[in-house]
C-alpha cells in the first residue's frame, strides 16, 4: 500500500495506507474509527482549497467505508443518488490523489461518472435517479443470470422527488435482490419539505410506537358498542393505522423489508447491519440517520452553507470590485414586485438558497412555496395557482427545469397560463459540469408553443425583464439567467416593460452585425470594441428576446449587411441560430448568416471563463472568428464550413482550419 494522501504535510497514517477498497478491507475494525477521523480531516482540507460540496460528503462517511468493507465492491454495485456525498467513496476507490484536482478543470469530476472509475456504476448530478437505475442494474443481473449485490443510496431529500417513488414502487414489486440506503439527515439542500420529511421524522422519534398501538387495541376492546365490532373496524383500519404508528410500514407496504432507523455514524453497527441485509434476496431498505457537516462544527451548524464550498481565493489574486450576481439581482427584483403586487406567489424546487429566494419566503411567508425536489410538481403547481388569478413566479435552475419539460408543455403552454419561469444557471455553470451546465433551455423552451423566451445582457434588464414578464397575459414567460456577476450596476435603476419581441442595436456598424443573446452580449460588446480597433466596423444588437425574434429589425439587418454572426451560451441546434436559419431559409437573399454556439458535445467540468475559452466564446475568441470572416470569408460556403468548423472544435484554431479546408 503506497501513496500519500495529502502534499501538505497532513499526519493521516492510516489513509496514507488505503488507496483502494482492498486496502480498505486489510485494515484491522478497530482502526476505522481513526480512518473517519483522517477522511474528515482531509475532506475539510481539500475542499476549503479547492471548492466542492462537503457537507454532504461528511456526513457520509461511516456509511461509506461500511458499505465498501462489507460488500465485495466494485464487484458489487452501489448506485449513488445526485452524487454530492460520494467525494468518500472517490478516495476510497483510487483517486485519492487525483482528487487534489476534484472538479478543476482536466481533474475528476465531484460527481459519480462511468467513465472515470469502474466503481462508479451509474453517472449522476440530479436527484432521485438511484432507484430506478438500481433496479435497471438488478434485472440486468437477473436477465444475465449472474450473481452480484446492488445498493442503491439515496438521501431523504432525495426521497422527496416523485422519480424515486417510481422506483420504489417498482422494485418492490419485482421481488428483485436489491438493496436501498435510505441516509437520512433532514436535509437536501435546503430544509426538507412536505409529508414524507414528516413521515421520516416520525420514524426517527418515539421507541415506543409498537406499546402505544397495542394500547390503542386494547381501548377499543372496552368501547361500549362491542370489542369485536370495534375491532372488526379497525382490523379495516390496520392499514391507516400501521402507516401512522409503526416505522417503515410505508416501505413495507411497497414491498421492502424495513431495517431501522440506525445511528449512520455508528461504523460497528452499520457494518453488522449490512452483513445482515447481506444474505436477504429480496428487496430491503435500510434506514440510517446522519448529521451532514458530521465532524466538522460550522458545517453541522449550517449545513446549507457547506453544502458548497468556494475555492479559496489565491494568495496573489487582485481584489476585484464587488459586483453582484444575476440571482441576487432576481431575488430583489422579486421583493420589490411583490410589494406592489400581492398575488405574485415564487415556488422553488429545494432551492431556496441556491435561487436568492430566502429573502422572499422571510418576508412573504405564505407566499413562497418550496415543494421539495419535485420540478414537475413545482410546474404544475405553479399552473393550477395561475387559473386562480395568482402570478407565479417559477424559480428552477435550467437542468432542473429540463425535469418538467412535459409540465410546462401539457399544464401551462397549452393553456395559456401566465407562469413566469426564472431559469437560473442557464449556459456553462462551471465546476459542476455536465449534469449542471444549462446549455438547452433556449432548445427546448424555443420548441413550445406559446412560450415568451428572454434573455437579459445584465442586472437592469433582468429587473425590467421580470417586470414585463409579471404583466404579460398571453402565456408563459421565461426568463434565463447565467451563473455569473452583473456587469452593471443597477442603483437609481427604475424598471419598464420591454415590448415583447424587440431587440435593441447598442452599436451601428456596416458590413458584419453580431447578433448577440444574453450573456454573450457584453462579451460581444468587447470583441466589436478591439475589432474597430482593427478596422472591423461592426453592428451590434442585443436579441434580448429569442421568442419571438425582432423581425423587422432582423429584416433591416438582412438587407443592410454582408453577413450576421449569432452568438448563444447554448447548443446551437434548436437554440437561437436555429430559429434564425428557419427565417432565412424562407426569405432567400440578403445578408448571409454564421452562427457561434456551443458545439454538439458535453462540455467537461472546470472554471467558466476556461470553458468559454475552450468552446470559442471568449471575448478574444469570438473577435478572431469575426476578423477571419470579415478578412477572408468571403469567398467561403458558409453552410458546409460552419458544419465543418463545429465538428472540429469551437475554438479560434478550429476555426482556422475549417477555413483552410474550404479556401
Amino acid at each position: 500500500m503506497t501513496g500519500k494522501a495529502s502534499n501538505d504535510n497532513q499526519a493521516l497514517p492510516l489513509l496514507d495506507q488505503v488507496n483502494t477498497v482492498s486496502d480498505l478491507r486489510e485494515l484491522p475494525e478497530e482502526e476505522l474509527g481513526a480512518l473517519c477521523k483522517e477522511l474528515r480531516e482531509y475532506l475539510c482540507k481539500t475542499i476549503t482549497r479547492q471548492g466542492g460540496h462537503l457537507a454532504a460528503s461528511l456526513g457520509a462517511v461511516e456509511l461509506t467505508i461500511a458499505l465498501h468493507r462489507v460488500y465485495n465492491t466494485p464487484a458489487d454495485k452501489i448506485v449513488w443518488d445526485v452524487g454530492h456525498q460520494t467525494y468518500v467513496h472517490k478516495i476510497l476507490t483510487g483517486r485519492k490523489e487525483e482528487f487534489q484536482h476534484v472538479r478543476q478543470f482536466g481533474g475528476i469530476s465531484g460527481f459519480p461518472r462511468r467513465e472515470e472509475s469502474e466503481s462508479d456504476t451509474f453517472g449522476t448530478g440530479h436527484a432521485s435517479t438511484s432507484i430506478s437505475a438500481a433496479l435497471g442494474v438488478a434485472t440486468a443481473r437477473d436477465l444475465h443470470e449472474e450473481d452480484y449485490k446492488v445498493v442503491a443510496v439515496i438521501g431523504d431529500g432525495g426521497m422527496t422527488g416523485g422519480l424515486a417513488f417510481e422506483g420504489l414502487n417498482n422494485a418492490g414489486a419485482s421481488g428483485r435482490d436489491i438493496t436501498v440506503v435510505l441516509n437520512d439527515n433532514q436535509m437536501s439542500i435546503s430544509p426538507n419539505v412536505g409529508a414524507i420529511a414528516k413521515h421520516l421524522a416520525r420514524m426517527e422519534t418515539n421507541p415506543l410506537l409498537g406499546r402505544v398501538k397495542d394500547d390503542i387495541w386494547e381501548l377499543l376492546g372496552k368501547l361500549p358498542w362491542g370489542a369485536k365490532r370495534a375491532r372488526d373496524l379497525a382490523g379495516k383500519l390496520e392499514g391507516s393505522l400501521k402507516n401512522l404508528l409503526v416505522p417503515g410500514m410505508l416501505f413495507e407496504d411497497l414491498g421492502f423489508q424495513y431495517f431501522g432507523p440506525f445511528d449512520g455514524h455508528n461504523l460497528s453497527e452499520l457494518i453488522e447491519i449490512f452483513k445482515k441485509v447481506q444474505s436477504h434476496k429480496h428487496p430491503v431498505l435500510v434506514h440510517i440517520i446522519t448529521k451532514k457537516g458530521k465532524g466538522f462544527n460550522p458545517a453541522e451548524e449550517n449545513p446549507t452553507k457547506y453544502h458548497g464550498v468556494s475555492a479559496a481565493p489565491k494568495k496573489n489574486a487582485k481584489e476585484s470590485a464587488p459586483s453582484r450576481s444575476y440571482t441576487d439581482i432576481f431575488a430583489d427584483a422579486m421583493l420589490k414586485e411583490a410589494e406592489h403586487n400581492s398575488n405574485i406567489v415564487a415556488i422553488t424546487a429545494a432551492m431556496a438558497e441556491g435561487t436568492g429566494l430566502v429573502p422572499f419566503q422571510e418576508r412573504f411567508p405564505e407566499r413562497f412555496f418550496d415543494v421539495g425536489i419535485a420540478e414537475g410538481h413545482a410546474v404544475t403547481f405553479a399552473a393550477g395557482l395561475a387559473t386562480g388569478e395568482l402570478r407565479p413566479v417559477c424559480a428552477i435552475y435550467s437542468t432542473f427545469l429540463q425535469r418538467a419539460f412535459d409540465h410546462v408543455i401539457h399544464d401551462v403552454a397549452i393553456q395559456k397560463l401566465p407562469v413566469v419561469f426564472a431559469v437560473d444557471r442557464a449556459g456553462l455553470v462551471g465546476e459542476d459540469g455536465p449534469t449542471h451546465h444549462g446549455v438547452f433551455d433556449l432548445t427546448y423552451l424555443s420548441t413550445i408553443p406559446n412560450m415568451v423566451v428572454a434573455a437579459p445582457k445584465d442586472g437592469r434588464e433582468l429587473r425590467s425583464l421580470l417586470h414585463t414578464a409579471l404583466r404579460w397575459k398571453h402565456g408563459p414567460f421565461a426568463i434565463r439567467f447565467p451563473r455569473a456577476k452583473v456587469p452593471d450596476k443597477i442603483q437609481g435603476h427604475v424598471p419598464r416593460i420591454l415590448p415583447v419581441g424587440t431587440w435593441k442595436q447598442l452599436r451601428e456598424g456596416s458590413d458584419i452585425a453580431i447578433l448577440a443573446v444574453g450573456s454573450m452580449v457584453n462579451t460581444a460588446m468587447d470583441a466589436a470594441k478591439e475589432l474597430v480597433e482593427e478596422g472591423i466596423n461592426v453592428t451590434l444588437v442585443n436579441c434580448r428576446y429569442v421568442k419571438p425574434i425582432d423581425e423587422e429589425m432582423l429584416q433591416n439587418l438582412r438587407l443592410s449587411h454582408r453577413l450576421l454572426v449569432s452568438i448563444e451560451e447554448n447548443s446551437g441546434i434548436g437554440g437561437f441560430a436555429s430559429i434564425l436559419a428557419q427565417v432565412f431559409a424562407h426569405q432567400p437573399g440578403g445578408a448571409r448568416l454564421f452562427s457561434l454556439h456551443l458545439p454538439d458535445r458535453f462540455i467537461e467540468h472546470g472554471a467558466r471563463s476556461k470553458l468559454l475559452e475552450q468552446v470559442g466564446l471568449s471575448t478574444e475568441s469570438i473577435k478572431k472568428i469575426i476578423y477571419l470572416l470579415a478578412t477572408g470569408g468571403k469567398s467561403l460556403d458558409l453552410e458546409k464550413f460552419a458544419a465543418s468548423y463545429d465538428s472540429v472544435t469551437a475554438t479560434p484554431e478550429g476555426f482556422v482550419q475549417a477555413m483552410k479546408e474550404h479556401a
